[in-house]
């Protein structure tokens, strides 16, 4: 197939090739007159299984011949060495060892990282040596580092290297890594005295990695081999090539770096790489993004050469720019562009590394119906399989309250086994009561009452299901990891299965199923080397576990619409490519910190730097620019800030801006086509406009109307009357949180029950009235009521820092009046209005003549005595009740005194304003006040004088306010 040659075989595609079809023609041409089983002789070595289907698609597409052979570069060792070399030890198994490593390092030296990073830096500890056994690296250079002008963090990590090193040494089994580069070595080694007769080609590699450099160079120098690099700079200078790209620290971003690297151990130049076969792209793009793409050092090349660039607008001509305001709007316009794409046939591909971006396209392209082919998948630990084990994993280690226990309950793998729509409307019927009476915390107690009283027969042994297997488990001491395992999946088959079936439901069904199933095999196939597992460790290893692996739908995607990673598009074609995400930490993707060996030590032992993979990414951004039709797609804002352009981008700009005219004309072009999408998107989410909905004022029959409220209603009744209507008359309940946080409404609970024990405990010894029992009292009250940590240490220093003015206000208040009722419920209807007003004092006093003192008590502002003429009339109604012996077992002479009492910030008294409006004149205002209400004509308004007008009410979606604000009218409607 090859002529003779005293020069290693490298050839090249450039950029913009369709480098499977142009293998398979370059293949073909060099078979020409040789007889048709010479092809069957050829292996063809590829870096992917995505190239390999795509060279087999094209193969079976005709004329009918005998083929090569195609292998992985991965799976040489199962052919050319499996004798010779061990299987390598498995990935996790490594790692599961290292983590007992680590963890040493951890509790001997907590302050290097959190316990929580313990599998991830046993991760990173492991790509570390699998680098060094890749790149050949051996552990004395690692010991032979000067660490002395660096900081002391890595002289210790540097000593636990060299510690890790003893341990791993024991071992002879290679990682994978390792082993790859064993095999490229034995393989190198064999050749090179017995050639193998027929041609081999190692096609679509740059070369990155180690292993893969030695096969390459052995595969080059054979009498029957080559080397296909993909995306070769044809038109990068030899200069350039020969004095910027030697030096790793200053030339690995480039896109060319690794072809250098290689042809340099070849003792190759430039010119040396021939094309492989005849191809057609866009010479003048290519031209143009070569020379944007010049190392820093030699960007004044812009200078010299740029004037030379010719054609273009040719260049640009299938180029567009997208630059649009947000993330989303950029995902819809890529939408919109592939939808095209489909409609007209066209091979079309979305290549990004923002996966985010990724599903946004997918979210929009749904709106057509079509599912993009996504090289990604969904990582595992997020398929429904992966959630529901690792919630299950938590119930060992977090106290999840009511939402956690719901959510688990909710999930869709939960109760598979036999009557799901039972479960569910159980599961529904608990979280109403959960919402409406609590606890935020359910326990075995909560979960049978509920059972009690429910009506379906199922519910007993349903709630006992639950308790046994939904509740937090009590699980703090280290065990086995086999025994972890092991506990883990019997208690996720029985939630699965349901309180009435046997089996596992459907968890281990469908492909995320049987992963997850297997993951877990892998883990007790590898918990020897483990050692005893606390349950959140454990839940951390499952959760790492199963993010490392990914899950495809199984669904048949668009056969023309694709969504591609950057290393999936390495070596793909496509008639329209999108490059999306083009900002600074997509493209390129900041590197990834390693926490052992720092940029400076990596190059001097011979490590990969972290700018690998930006010049990987400048690789495969130098790639796909080159397609027929190419898209350049950025958001320029963040979901927090603005954006930075990514930096090629940024380079390819400001390179059109400085060539003049033809350059700024060409890059205006491509904006404006650009701009032509967006307005499309525009013009898709454009709705058609409608009136604002009114303020209502709604106004029901008489009959509907409520007949009693409370006076903390009577507040609202004024402030916002229409909160009235939803409430009495809709009959609507706003619902509470699942997980109840520490509110306002629960500390006035709270505190209103240790005032009234403290007050009683007071009057039957006086010895306990001091500041020091209140807080005593507080804080056992605390303790029994408040499940939140946190709340109870801020709720106890808040009335620490007032019981010496609430105790000195209590003495007074004594002396006034003794304590009759706390607590207390009292009810008086209007007479002639069919209406009843009820109410709850905290507290009533009398005196030595029988008057009455009332008294309410407030963690929060408290009304002033002008807002209490007006607004707040609780204080006066209830001194209106009382006058009118509305409160039971309590019949005063007259009610002298009424009053908030302070229980926060503000410890003051501070007094209806009785000497002003007598009770009685308090009660005709509000008979007046009710009798309007009772009209059919009266209106309920929406926020009629609300204190504050950015305060917010239960009712104000129903009400629509936003469509409106106060300055609107209200629009009466009569309610039938």
């Amino acid at each position: 197939m090859f002529k003779p040659s005293d020069k290693p075989r490298v050839y090249g595609l450039p950029p913009g090739a369709d480098f499977p079809r142009l293998l398979i023609e370059g293949l073909l041409h060099r078979s020409t007159g040789r007889p048709p089983e010479a092809l069957a002789r050829t292996t063809l070595i590829v870096n992917s299984r995505r190239m390999a289907r795509r060279l087999r698609t094209l193969f079976d597409a005709g004329p009918p011949r005998l083929l090569p052979r195609i292998q992985l570069v991965t799976d040489l060792g199962e052919t050319f060495a499996l004798g010779a070399i061990p299987a390598p030890v498995s990935p996790l198994r490594r790692r599961l060892a290292l983590v007992q490593l680590v963890q040493a390092l951890i509790e001997k030296e907590p302050d290097l990282a959190p316990r929580a990073a313990l599998y991830d830096l046993a991760d990173s500890l492991a790509q570390v040596f699998e680098e060094m056994r890749g790149e050949g690296v051996s552990f004395d250079a690692i010991r032979n580092l000067d660490v002395s002008a660096h900081s002391d963090h890595w002289a210790r990590a540097l000593k636990f290297l060299t510690i890790v090193q003893q341990v791993e040494s024991r071992d002879a089994a290679p990682d994978a890594a390792g082993r790859l580069r064993m095999v490229a070595e034995h393989v190198a080694d064999l050749w090179q005295e017995a050639p193998p007769p027929g041609p081999i080609i190692v096609a679509g590699s740059t070369g990155s990695r180690g292993a893969t450099n030695v096969l390459m160079q052995a595969v080059a120098r054979l009498p029957q081999g080559a080397v296909v690099l993909p995306g070769y700079d044809f038109d990068l200078p030899e200069d350039v090539w020969t004095r910027h790209l030697d030096d790793a620290l200053s030339g690995e971003d480039h896109p060319q770096f690794r072809f250098r690297k290689l042809c340099a151990a070849l003792g190759l130049g430039p010119s040396d790489v021939q094309p492989w076969v005849g191809s057609t792209q866009n010479d003048a793009r290519n031209r143009l993004v070569s020379l944007a793409l010049r190392p820093a050092p030699v960007t004044d090349q812009w200078l010299s050469e740029g004037p030379d660039l010719r054609d273009l607008n040719s260049a640009m001509s299938n180029v567009t720019l997208l630059e649009a305001p947000s993330a989303r709007e950029e995902a819809q316009a890529i939408a919109l562009r592939l939808r095209q794409a489909a409609e007209d046939g066209l091979r079309a591909a979305l290549i990004t590394p923002d996966r985010l971006l990724a599903r946004q396209v997918t979210a929009a392209l749904t709106r057509w119906d079509i599912l993009p082919d996504d090289s990604a998948g969904e990582a595992l630990h997020l398929t429904a399989a992966g959630r529901f084990v690792r919630q299950v994993a938590g119930l060992y280690h977090q106290t999840t309250g009511a939402a956690g226990l719901l959510a688990l309950l909710k999930h869709p793998l939960c109760h598979r086994g036999a009557d799901r729509d039972i479960h569910l409307r159980l599961a529904r019927a608990l979280e109403m009561k959960l919402r409406r009476e609590g606890p935020p915390f359910p326990d075995a107690d909560t979960l049978r009452s509920f059972g009690a009283d429910q009506a379906d027969e199922m519910a007993q042994d349903w709630a006992d299901w639950v308790t046994r297997l939904a509740l937090p488990v009590d699980d703090t001491n280290p065990r086995p990891m086999v025994d972890r395992v092991t506990d883990l999946q019997t208690h996720a088959e029985a939630l699965a299965a349901g309180c009435r079936a046997t089996g596992s439901g459907t968890l281990w069904t469908g492909n995320a199923g049987e992963d997850v199933l297997g993951k877990l095999n892998d883990l007790v196939s590898a918990a020897d080397v483990a050692g005893d597992l606390g349950p959140e460790d454990f839940a951390n290893l499952l959760t790492s576990v199963l993010s490392e692996a990914e899950e495809r739908d199984s669904t048949t995607p668009h056969p023309h619409i694709a969504i591609w990673g950057t290393l999936q598009a390495r070596v793909q074609g496509a008639d329209l490519v999108i490059l999306g995400g083009l900002n600074e930490g997509s493209w390129p993707e900041a590197p990834s910190p390693d926490p052992w060996l720092n940029r400076a030590m990596r190059a001097e032992v011979g490590l990969l730097l972290p700018e690998r993979r930006i010049g990987l990414s400048a690789h495969d951004f130098q790639q796909a620019i080159a397609a027929p039709e190419v898209w350049l797609s950025r958001a320029l804002r963040g979901s927090e800030a603005e954006t930075v352009a990514s930096r090629w981008l940024n380079r390819i700009t400001n390179l059109l801006n400085g060539l003049g005219g033809e350059g700024r004309e060409a890059l205006a072009g491509a904006r404006a086509r650009g701009r032509h999408w967006l307005n499309l998107v525009t013009q898709l989410e454009a709705v058609d406009q409608i009136e604002p909905s009114p303020r209502p004022a709604p106004c029901p029959p008489v009959s509907a109307r409520p007949r009693k409220l409370s006076v903390t209603q009577i507040k609202t009744l004024i402030r916002d009357p229409y909160a009235i209507y939803a409430r009495e008359v809709l009959r609507l309940r706003p619902l509470d949180p699942l997980m109840k946080a520490p509110d306002a409404l629960m500390r006035g609970i709270v505190s209103h029950e240790v005032m009234e024990t403290f007050v009683r405990n007071a009057m039957a010894n006086p010895d306990l009235l001091t500041s020091e029992q209140l807080v005593a009292l507080t804080e056992a009250t605390l303790n029994t009521a408040v499940p939140w940590a946190e709340a109870r240490l801020l709720w106890l220093a808040r009335m620490a820092r007032a019981a010496d003015d609430v105790v000195e206000g209590e003495v007074m208040r004594q002396s006034l009046g003794r304590p009759v009722a706390y607590e207390v419920r009292g009810a008086t209807p209007l007479a002639g209005l069919d209406f009843t007003l009820t109410a709850k004092a905290d507290r009533i006093d009398l005196d030595d003549r029988g008057s009455a003192l009332i008294y309410d008590y407030k963690t929060g502002a408290m009304a002033s005595a002008e807002q209490q003429k007006s607004f707040d009339l609780q204080l006066l109604l209830e001194c209106a009740m009382a006058e009118r012996n509305g409160f039971e077992g309590v019949n005063p002479r007259h009610v002298i005194r009424a009053a908030f009492i302070g229980l926060g910030a503000d410890t003051r008294e501070i007094e209806a304003p009785l000497q002003d409006l007598s009770a009685d004149e308090v009660w005709a205002r509000f008979a007046t006040m009710i009798e309007k209400y009772l009209d059919p004509a009266q209106p309920f308004a929406s926020r009629r004088a609300m204190f504050k007008t950015e305060m917010a009410a239960d009712y104000d979606h129903l009400a629509r306010f936003g469509e409106w604000d106060i300055a609107t009218d209200a629009s009466r409607s009569f309610v039938k």
